[in-house]
């Protein structure tokens, strides 16, 4: 009776945990990049508003530009909607958390999170982010200041301690720069192909007229990117100082970009 007593004692906390114990954790596994604000609710069922990169680690692969070891930190960007997680309970006694997350809106897609001893499995889904996030992934998007529609989608992701294995795509569309006169400057496309201990990056364009396009893979000892910005002829005046600020030239219409 007393064994009974104290697994109803710790299962009925269990319960009752506040959500706001999720929020250091999900910073500290994060290393900053995600923080949770304004948590509500329980452990099993709560809601908050999702931080992307509100202070991430520095990379030191990345060149300095504030005198400090490392590159400068991710910006900051808070989701428009609140996050809502509920847990599973009977999944725990297998020993796997169980979750579904989604936004707080209307048709929001339901992602769900699975994890065990051996790893995670987050399930392919999609969300629509602020542009200013783009600004922590360097060349060029760092250099644009890009304002427009930026969308994720994922496919399923496998977490395992061998290393990260999955696709993300970041769709920006109908782009505009805050250092241009050109509206829209263009729609494009980064897929990004994790597949274990490294990461390789593919740059597209939909349509311009700012033309973009490169590769880039990284790992645990940096990332290196290359590519290209060009202007279509209707643009090439218009184009041609915010090209200037992107890379050295390779012809009248091309510059190279090169990051680090």
């Amino acid at each position: 009776m007393a064994l009974v007593a104290v697994l109803a004692v710790l299962l009925t906390i269990g319960i009752l945990l506040p959500a706001a114990w999720v929020a250091p954790l999900a910073t500290r596994y994060t290393q900053g990049r995600l923080e949770l604000v304004d948590v509500t609710g329980s452990l099993w069922q709560g809601s908050a508003f999702l931080v992307l990169a509100p202070g991430g680690q520095p990379d030191p692969s990345l060149p300095s530009t504030d005198g400090r070891s490392g590159a400068p930190m991710l910006m900051a960007a808070r989701l428009p909607y609140r996050i809502l997680w509920q847990a599973a309970f009977w999944p725990l006694f297998t020993g796997e958390v169980r979750l579904d997350v989604r936004e707080d809106r209307p048709l929001s897609e339901k992602v769900r999170v699975v994890a065990g001893l051996n790893g995670a499995t987050v399930s392919a889904g999609g969300i629509a982010v602020p542009a200013s996030l783009l600004s922590g992934l360097g060349a060029p998007f760092n250099t644009l200041d890009l304002q427009g529609d930026t969308r994720l989608e994922w496919t399923e992701w496998h977490l395992l301690r061998s290393g990260a294995y999955g696709q993300l795509t970041v769709m920006l569309a109908d782009m505009s720069s805050s250092v241009s006169r050109v509206r829209p400057l263009g729609s494009y496309r980064a897929i990004i192909r994790a597949n274990g201990a490294g990461i390789a990056l593919q740059l597209s364009t939909e349509k311009g007229p700012l033309f973009l396009s490169g590769s880039g893979d990284g790992n645990a000892a940096g990332f290196q990117f290359s590519g290209q910005a060009r202007s279509g002829d209707e643009a090439k005046a218009n184009l041609s100082g915010l090209l200037s600020l992107l890379g050295p030239r390779v012809d009248a219409n091309t510059v190279a970009l090169r990051f680090p």
